[in-house]
């Protein structure tokens, strides 16, 4: 399966993929984006079922998985790359990197959740009844609002939640709330950086610990005050984050330890 992927930034230089959430598409990363480009290669797919490649239906994480691996592969010089992945990106990167570690170099995962959801079976129904209503004003409004989209953004996150293909979120869904610690995690050698909004969903907070004890290399560490979409709330700690994971280097203040 061939997705569409926003590349940008020169080559020779050690590349990283941006991976994007659930309802949204690459624009999502335009700050990281041209913060970066100077200096990194980024590659940015429309994932499975959303913006430019909604033609092409999003099947499962580790189908996904699959698709990610091969831009990886045929679209940087070494074969490898840094992932970066919020929200559902940052599933399909804590997959990548356990089940592909060939093509990751390090991973971020931002707003994982890997403990049971309460009333799973409600969850699901709740996601197949609200999936045809997501894309609806109202619906979309209070979206961004718990996300904390900033309102410069809403036509932009609005576009992109009203391209997604038809039944996206209800298998995104299903996916997430079955999404544990990756059975091959801890063989794994790519250093793993889970972080999460310290205004962030408890399961979410909570998981931090559990996910980074998975990996070898895994570590944890939280935003204070902020929320799940952290990324645009503060995009500089966020691009800074990235440049100091990429380089193996100290991370920047504003990230908290997790105890």
């Amino acid at each position: 399966m061939t997705v569409f992927v926003n590349e940008l930034g020169p080559r020779d230089a050690p590349s990283v993929v941006l991976l994007h959430g659930l309802s949204t598409s690459g624009w999502m990363w335009r700050e990281q984006a041209a913060a970066l480009v100077g200096d990194l290669h980024v590659l940015i797919p429309d994932l499975p079922g959303h913006g430019l490649s909604n033609d092409h239906p999003w099947i499962s994480l580790s189908d996904t998985v699959r698709v990610v691996a091969d831009v990886i592969a045929s679209r940087t010089p070494s074969g490898r790359a840094h992932v970066v992945g919020l929200s559902l990106g940052g599933y399909v990167a804590a997959l990548l990197a356990a089940d592909a570690p060939e093509v990751v170099d390090s991973a971020i995962v931002s707003g994982v959740n890997v403990l049971p959801f309460p009333n799973p079976a409600v969850m699901r129904l709740a996601g197949r009844v609200m999936g045809p209503f997501a894309t609806s004003g109202p619906v979309l409004r209070a979206n961004a609002r718990t996300l904390r989209v900033r309102d410069e953004d809403f036509q932009a996150y609005r576009a992109s939640a009203k391209a997604m293909a038809k039944g996206t979120i209800g298998r995104v869904t299903g996916d997430v709330m079955a999404f544990r610690v990756p059975a091959a995690a801890g063989t794994s050698p790519c250093r793993l950086l889970a972080v999460a909004g310290g205004d962030e969903n408890e399961l979410i907070l909570r998981s931090l610990p559990r996910l980074a004890a998975g990996f070898a290399a895994g570590s944890a560490r939280i935003a204070s005050g902020m929320g799940h979409a952290w990324n645009g709330e503060e995009p500089g700690l966020f691009t800074a984050m990235i440049r100091a994971h990429v380089a193996d280097s100290p991370l920047p203040e504003g990230l908290s330890a997790v105890e």
